[in-house]
């Protein structure tokens, strides 16, 4: 099966199979079902030979963590070096569920205390290095439901699995990470100024690696996406969390205005003020123009844009959090055909997804709903995603 085989019915819907695309002297296999994830990310620890660099936002105690720590302490045990970054303030491993990793020779770090200035970023990268050369990233963190099948209301997620020289890029923004965690006294500044500087791109420019993160200016990441926005003819975003600044909503809409642009978005969510921060922006943005639905048979949190012939994949998404404040890798492939198999795999989940038509959107609404939304935008935008998720008001 690959992306191009007939859409599914919103009735029934099942993951996509993974399917494999060659795009720039790169070669990318995509799993967007979750069973197909973890057998794909275990072969991946169990076939290194030499070294694994791991780091994921979140890493919880159940199943799936369990099953993968204890892959990592085989390989560390027959001599791979393992290194694990977890980020302290969204991971919930404890140090003693870790310890067996320690005690087979692997080593793992913390990027941010719950305490401290470092506390106001978060390490929100996902990424798995075999060997220094194969790597896979995407969106989906460590915890049983990134890998739950849709039927049990499982995040809908992608990883990717990439072979090329793009994996000595990721290699080397992975020791720039490491490098940070193991120093206790790391200046926010000297983190700052690394995601400002740091770059990775092919000789002609159209693979690169794209970072997020506190910066004076606009990290890689928000910069390369806002250009590309001002000139651009044809839009899909697959997106989470979707609540950007208006100087990007402007751009959105100027494309939309030229009749190309999809906008699929979250209708259910482990975070309400999530889903009313982006119901917010629907008027503006139907106005001018943009075809808007919302993936429904489980919980979203793919992160993808498609724009003209660069589709985007990685761990950001399309919010203030992670357009600005977020540690966040993104891979930007600039390559017609993969372009378009990325529509068409949007395409498959729009069938399955309703479409939020103006009509639709009048009848939803109401002034109840319109303070909900407009309450939702404000806690996701102007305060916290994370406190506004512990908070979850109900919006």
């Amino acid at each position: 099966m690959n992306a191009q085989e007939p859409c599914p019915s919103p009735v029934g819907y099942r993951d996509p199979a993974p399917f494999s695309h060659r795009a720039q002297g790169q070669s990318l296999t995509f799993y967007p079902g979750g069973a197909d994830r973890r057998a794909a990310l275990i072969e991946l620890v169990e076939g290194a030979r030499e070294t694994l660099d791991v780091c994921f936002y979140i890493f919880e105690e159940d199943r799936i963590s369990t099953e993968l720590r204890d892959a990592l302490v085989a390989a560390a045990a027959r001599g791979v070096a393992v290194t694990l970054v977890i980020d302290r303030f969204g991971a919930s491993a404890s140090d003693l569920f870790l310890q067996p990793l320690v005690d087979a020779g692997g080593r793992f770090f913390c990027f941010s205390p719950r305490l401290g200035f470092r506390y106001l970023i978060r390490n929100h990268q996902k990424m798995v290095i075999a060997d220094g050369k194969h790597a896979m990233f995407g969106g989906f963190n460590i915890a049983d439901d990134y890998f739950a099948p849709p039927e049990e209301n499982g995040w809908n997620d992608l990883a990717i699995l990439l072979e090329g020289d793009a994996v000595e890029g990721l290699a080397d923004w992975f020791a720039k990470l490491v490098a940070w965690t193991d120093d206790k006294d790391a200046h926010f500044r000297a983190i700052r100024r690394t995601v400002a500087e740091w770059e990775w791109k092919s000789e002609d420019g159209k693979v690169r690696w794209l970072v997020g993160g506190p910066t004076r200016g606009l990290s890689s990441w928000a910069r390369c996406v806002t250009r590309d926005l001002l000139d651009g003819e044809r839009l899909d975003i697959f997106m989470a969390y979707f609540s950007p600044p208006y100087t990007l909503l402007r751009r959105i809409a100027r494309v939309a205005r030229k009749g190309k642009t999809r906008l699929l978005m979250a209708a259910k969510s482990d975070n309400g003020a999530t889903l009313g921060a982006t119901r917010s922006l629907y008027s503006y943005l139907l106005k001018r123009g943009a075809k808007i639905w919302e993936f429904s048979p489980c919980k979203l949190h793919t992160k993808m844009l498609v724009l003209d012939d660069a589709t985007y994949v990685g761990s950001a998404n399309f919010d203030m959090r992670s357009l600005y404040l977020n540690l966040e890798i993104m891979l930007r492939i600039e390559d017609e055909e993969l372009a378009q198999a990325m529509h068409d795999f949007i395409s498959r989940h729009i069938a399955a997804s309703e479409e939020i038509t103006p009509e639709l959107h009048r009848q939803r609404k109401t002034l109840f709903n319109r303070v909900r939304w407009w309450m939702g935008w404000v806690l996701v935008s102007v305060l916290d995603y994370t406190v506004t998720r512990r908070l979850n008001l109900g919006i």
